[in-house]
């Protein structure tokens, strides 16, 4: 980064700065966070503000956008790119916020030239090279009773704990899916570092894929959003949401992927 580029971002951390009343009250949001250390949590506070001043986070169908909301969601999409850098979100510049879960009504061709239509109620969405689309009630809390109140209310927070809750983070699952589509249609392999070969990548994610199915078919509970069986795009996702709400879980459970996600995200929480 040159002297300007470092000039320019200081400038506008500086000029943006998320209040801290307003910080702390979004991390009392995310319990999940609050076992990271301080350094981590300064440098997402100030990728937040980065993000807020590159994205437009805009509510659908006349909902309103509050500074809680837009701090919340900048928060979480901004863990996944926390070691790699916000140009990996470059080829979008909205977060779409619902009040609640949506229908995209999306048509999609399957491999029988079968044509189908999504007209299932939805918490998020990731739109190759268009927005992010959020149910703001699921980015608040993806474990919550759905009711009605809820969809309306800023103030409830997440009450769940790690040992209580499968680890789900609506806002990491769809802003992963962003970095899978860095290199084309979401397959479950996103563009790889050096150090991390594409053959270890595939040969540890296909393993415990297929791990990972065999024993969600045979009803094991392993503590993880079965969800990530679907396709090995959402395995990737869910693991990812796994690896930064419920590290202790991924490394018990498939320590290869820790592994992997370690050298591709370049760090681990704790």
């Amino acid at each position: 980064m040159n002297f300007f580029s470092r000039w320019r971002r200081a400038r506008t951390l500086q000029r943006y700065a998320i209040p801290e009343a307003l910080w702390q009250k979004a991390l009392a949001a995310l319990p999940f966070l609050g076992d990271w250390p301080k350094s981590e949590l300064e440098a997402l506070r100030a990728m937040s503000v980065l993000f807020l001043c590159d994205k437009n986070i805009v509510g659908a169908r006349g909902f309103k956008v509050t500074p809680f909301q837009r701090v919340v969601v900048a928060a979480q999409a901004c863990i996944p790119v926390l070691k790699l850098g916000l140009e990996w979100y470059d080829d979008f510049e909205t977060v779409v916020l619902y009040s609640d879960e949506f229908i995209t009504n999306a048509e999609w061709e399957d491999e029988d030239g079968v044509v189908h239509r999504d007209d299932e109620p939805i918490m998020g969405e990731a739109m190759p090279g268009g927005p992010v689309a959020l149910s703001w009630p699921d980015a608040l809390d993806p474990n919550r009773e759905r009711s009605d109140e809820e969809a309306e209310d800023d103030e409830i927070f997440s009450e769940a704990t790690e040992g209580d809750a499968l680890p789900v983070n609506v806002v990491i699952h769809e802003f992963v899916h962003k970095l899978d589509m860095k290199n084309g249609e979401a397959n479950g392999c996103p563009p790889l570092p050096p150090e991390l070969p594409i053959a270890r990548w595939q040969q540890v994610m296909g393993r415990a894929y297929d791990d990972f199915c065999r024993r969600t078919d045979a009803g094991e509970d392993l503590g993880i959003d079965p969800y990530a069986s679907e396709h090995p795009a959402e395995f990737f996702a869910v693991m990812s949401e796994t690896f930064f709400v419920a590290p202790a879980r991924l490394r018990e459970t498939y320590p290869d992927v820790d592994e992997c996600f370690r050298l591709f995200y370049r760090w681990a929480p704790i």
